[in-house]
C-alpha cells in the first residue's frame, strides 16, 4: 500500500495499464539525452555509497546517520509511486476534488502523529524494524504474524509498482511488457544491492526533484488552458456538486461516493491513515535511518508540508484532464489512469516532455526501492534471524540482507505478472492487503498506550480484526452489507475491524498477565526513551510539535482556499 487513500481507491484506481493508440510518445534526441543522464546518476549513487556499507546496518538502516531533511524527503518520495501518481490523478478525473480527503486528513494527521508520538518509542528503543517493536512489546507469535504479512504485501506491491512503470513504458515508448518489467526490475535491483538503504533513500532524494520537475510543466500548462483553479471549478461545475465540492454530500444522509464525515473522519483519516503511515515499514525504515531522536521525528512532518502540496500537482492535473482530454474516461477513450501522461504527451515541448517523463519513470522506481528495502530489512531481521538461522555473525546477515533484495526483486517480476492479470490493480491489493493495515494499527497503539496489555492480546487484535474486516468486505460482495461505494465499504469495514479487534484485545488481557514494567521500557507511554544525541531542548523551528502544528494549519488553509475559489 502506497498511501491509505491509493490503498483503498477501487473505481479509479490504478485500472490496468494498456499500450493506448495514439498515446505513443515521439522522444527528441534530447529527450532521450535526459533519460539516460537520469540513469547515470542513479547507478552512480549506488556506486558511491558502496564503499560505506560495511555492517547490516549500514545496509538495512543506513547506519542511523542520515540528516532530517533528507530522511524526510526520502520519506515522501518513497510514497510517490505509480499507484499515487497514476491513481490519484486518474481518481481526481473520476471523483473530482474530494480525493484531496485522502491527502489533507487521510495522511497529515497521520504523518504529524507518528513524529510527535510514535517515532520516540521506535526510535528511542531502538528497534530495527517495525515487526521487531511488537516481538519486544508482545510476544514471539504476534511479531512473526506482523512479520509474514509485511514481507508478502511489500514483494506483491512492489510488483504493482514494477508493472505500472513496464505497462506506461509499453504505452508510451512501445516497449513490450514483459521486457520492460525485467529490465525496470533489474535496474532497481542494481542500485540497491550496491548501496542498500542509504543508496535507495539517496536516489529517492534525487528522484523527488525529478519528479516535481515532471509535474510542474504539467500543471502550470493545465491551469493555463482551464483559466486557473476557479476556472477549471466553474467549467467542471456541471459534473455535479460532489466534484469541485470536497465536503458536499458526504452527510449521512448524501450521496457522495467518497463517504459520510463519519466514515471519512473515523474510517479514513484515523483507521486506515493511521494504520498504513505509522507501522508500514517501508516508510517507517526512512525515519529510523535519521542520525539522532529529534531527526527522526522530523522526518515524516518535513514529508508531510510536501504531502499536503502533492493534490496540486497530481489531482488537479487530473480533473483538467476531463476537460483537455476529450473521451477520457469513456468507451473507447483512454482510461482514466492516462491523464497525466496524456497530458503529457498532448501539451509539452521537446526536453520538457523528457523530463516529465523521466519523472514519471523516477516515482515508479521509488516506490518499488522503497518496498524491496523494506522487505530485505524485515525478512532478514524478523524472520531470518530470528526463526530460522539466529546467533551468526553481523557480516552473515548483511551477505543474508543483500541475496534476500535478489530475491525480492525477483518475486516483484513474478508478482508484476500476476498483477498484469487484473483489470483493477486496486481491487487486486485491495483484496490481499486492506484487512490487515488496521488491526496492525491496533496492536501497536493499545500496546503504546496501554501498559496492561496482555502478551497475547496483540495476536488476537490483529487476527479478529482483520477476519471482521474481511467479513465486512465479503458481506458487501455478496450484496448482505450495502454501502454507498467502494470507498465508504473499505472505511466501514476498517471501523469494524478496529473495534472489534480492539474487543478482542480486552477479552485476551483478562486471560493473560501483562509483561512486567522491566520488560517494556521504552515501548510505553511513560517508560520512552530518548536519544541521548537530542536530550537538550531544540530551537522552536525544530520542534516537532510546531512544525506538526504547521503542516495541519497548511491542510485546514488549503481546505478554506478550495472552499471559496
Amino acid at each position: 500500500m502506497t498511501s491509505a487513500g491509493t490503498m483503498t481507491i477501487t473505481l479509479a484506481g490504478t485500472a490496468r495499464v494498456e499500450a493506448a493508440a495514439g498515446l505513443r510518445l515521439s522522444l527528441s534526441g534530447l529527450d532521450v539525452v535526459l533519460i539516460v543522464i537520469y540513469f547515470a546518476f542513479v547507478l552512480g549513487i549506488g556506486f558511491a555509497l558502496r564503499r560505506v556499507i560495511a555492517t547490516s546496518t549500514d545496509f538495512f538502516l543506513s547506519g542511523r546517520s542520515l540528516p532530517a531533511w533528507v530522511t524526510g524527503i526520502a520519506y515522501i518520495s518513497a510514497n510517490l509511486g505509480a499507484i499515487e501518481i497514476l491513481g490519484m490523478s486518474a481518481s481526481g478525473a473520476q471523483y473530482g476534488i474530494s480525493i484531496v480527503h485522502y491527502y489533507w486528513i487521510g495522511a497529515v494527521p497521520a504523518m504529524v502523529f507518528l513524529g510527535v508520538v510514535m517515532m520516540p518509542f521506535y526510535y528511542g528503543s531502538r528497534v530495527r524494524s517495525v515487526p521487531e517493536y511488537l516481538l519486544r512489546r508482545y510476544d514471539r507469535k504476534t511479531h512473526l504474524v506482523n512479520a509474514i504479512i509485511f514481507v508478502l504485501a511489500s514483494v506483491l506491491i512492489a510488483g504493482v509498482n514494477l508493472y505500472a512503470l513496464s505497462a506506461v513504458l509499453e504505452a508510451l515508448l512501445g516497449i513490450p511488457l514483459a521486457v520492460a518489467i525485467v529490465v525496470s526490475a533489474l535496474f532497481v535491483l542494481s542500485y540497491i544491492m550496491l548501496g542498500g538503504l542509504s543508496s535507495a533513500i539517496y536516489n529517492e532524494v534525487m528522484q523527488f526533484f525529478v519528479i516535481l520537475a515532471g509535474l510542474i510543466p504539467v500543471v502550470i500548462i493545465a491551469m493555463k488552458l482551464t483559466g486557473g483553479i476557479g476556472g477549471l471549478f466553474a467549467k467542471l461545475s456541471t459534473s455535479g456538486p460532489y466534484f469541485t465540492s470536497a465536503w458536499t454530500g458526504t452527510g449521512l444522509g448524501g450521496h457522495s461516493p467518497i463517504g459520510d464525515w463519519v466514515s471519512l473522519v473515523f474510517g479514513l483519516s484515523f483507521c486506515l491513515s493511521f494504520g498504513y503511515w505509522t507501522t508500514n515499514f517501508a516508510e517507517v525504515q526512512r525515519a529510523m535511518s535519521a542520525k539522532d531522536d529529534n531527526a527522526a521525528r522530523l522526518t515524516p512532518i518535513i514529508a508531510a508540508f510536501p504531502k499536503a502540496l502533492i493534490p496540486l500537482g497530481i489531482v488537479i492535473p487530473g480533473m483538467a484532464a476531463v476537460l483537455l482530454i476529450p473521451g477520457l474516461g469513456e468507451g473507447g477513450g483512454l482510461e482514466y489512469n492516462y491523464a497525466i501522461p496524456a497530458l503529457m504527451n498532448k501539451y509539452l515541448p521537446t526536453g520538457v516532455l523528457g523530463v516529465a517523463l523521466t519523472g514519471l519513470l523516477a516515482a515508479f522506481m521509488a516506490g518499488m526501492a522503497a518496498n524491496v528495502s523494506s522487505f530485505n530489512a524485515v525478512w532478514t531481521y524478523d524472520i531470518w534471524q530470528d526463526y530460522i538461522r539466529p546467533g551468526r555473525p553481523d557480516s552473515y546477515y548483511l551477505r543474508v540482507g543483500r541475496v534476500t533484495t535478489v530475491v525480492g526483486v525477483f518475486i516483484g517480476i513474478l508478482t508484476a505478472f500476476i498483477a498484469a492479470g487484473y483489470t483493477n490493480i486496486a481491487n487486486y491489493l485491495q483484496t490481499l492487503f486492506s484487512f490487515f493495515n488496521v488491526p496492525i494499527f491496533l496492536a501497536f497503539i493499545v500496546g503504546m498506550l496501554w501498559r496492561k496489555a496482555g502478551r497475547g492480546s496483540g495476536f488476537w487484535g490483529m487476527v479478529v480484526g482483520a477476519l471482521v474486516a474481511f467479513g465486512t468486505w465479503l458481506l458487501y460482495q455478496a450484496h448482505v452489507l450495502s454501502f454507498r461505494s467502494d470507498l465508504a465499504e473499505t472505511q466501514w469495514g476498517a471501523i469494524f475491524g478496529f473495534v472489534a479487534g480492539f474487543v478482542a484485545m480486552l477479552i485476551a488481557t483478562l486471560f493473560d498477565k501483562p509483561k512486567p514494567l522491566s520488560e517494556l521500557n521504552g515501548l510505553v507511554v511513560g517508560l520512552q526513551q530518548r536519544d541521548v544525541q537530542t536530550a537538550a531542548p531544540v530551537r522552536w523551528y525544530r520542534s516537532p510539535v510546531v512544525l506538526g502544528f504547521g503542516a495541519l494549519l497548511l491542510c485546514a488553509l488549503l481546505y478554506l482556499y478550495i472552499a471559496v475559489v
